[in-house]
C-alpha cells in the first residue's frame, strides 16, 4: 500500500482543515474512516474467496488422486483375489478327488463339521439397581422386609377391615 509518515499525515490534516473548514471536518473525517473501513472489509472479502477458490482447486485434486487410488487397490484386490482363487483349486484338487474314495469300514474320509458353539446370552440384569449382599432366597427364608414402606402405608396395610353396622 502507500507509505504514510506522520509528518505527510499532518499535511494532509493541515490542508483538509484549511479546505474543509473545522466545523465539517469531524464529519468527515468519520465519513472517510466508514469508506475506508468498508474497502479493507471488500478487499479482505475478496482475498477469502480466492484463498477458498485456490483451496476448492486442490481439494478437487486431492479428491481424484484418491479416487485413482481406490481403484488401483481394487483392481489389485481383485487380481489377487483371482490369484488366490486359482492357487486354492490347484491344491484343493487333489483334496476333492480323494473325497469319494472310503476307507475299509465303510466310512468317508471327511467327517461332518461340528456344531458351532453357542451364541452368547445376555443375563438381563438391571446394572442400574443397587442389590445389597444378603442373598434374596436367605430373606424370604427369615421373614426379612425386602422392600421399605412409608409409616402411612404400614398403618393402611395393618388397619383392621371396617364393620359395617
Amino acid at each position: 500500500m502507500l507509505d504514510f509518515g506522520f509528518d505527510k499525515i499532518a499535511l494532509i490534516g493541515a490542508v483538509a482543515l484549511i479546505v474543509i473548514g473545522p466545523e465539517k471536518l469531524p464529519r468527515v473525517a468519520r465519513t472517510m474512516g466508514h469508506l475506508l473501513g468498508k474497502a479493507q472489509r471488500y478487499v479482505a472479502d475478496v482475498k477469502a474467496e480466492v484463498n477458498r477458490s485456490i483451496e476448492l482447486d486442490e481439494l478437487k485434486k486431492m479428491k481424484t488422486e484418491f479416487e485413482d487410488a481406490a481403484r488401483n487397490v481394487q483392481s489389485e484386490v481383485s487380481q489377487a483375489g483371482s490369484a488366490f482363487e486359482s492357487s486354492w483349486r490347484d491344491a484343493t484338487a487333489g483334496l476333492t478327488q480323494g473325497l469319494g474314495s472310503s476307507s475299509p469300514d465303510g466310512a468317508t474320509a471327511a467327517e461332518p463339521l461340528a456344531a458351532p458353539p453357542p451364541t452368547y446370552r445376555h443375563p438381563r440384569k438391571n446394572w442400574r439397581l443397587k442389590r445389597g449382599a444378603t442373598p434374596q432366597w436367605y430373606k424370604q427364608r427369615n421373614g426379612i422386609r425386602a422392600k421399605a414402606q412409608s409409616g402411612a402405608a404400614r398403618v393402611a396395610r395393618f388397619r383392621p377391615p371396617a364393620v359395617k353396622g
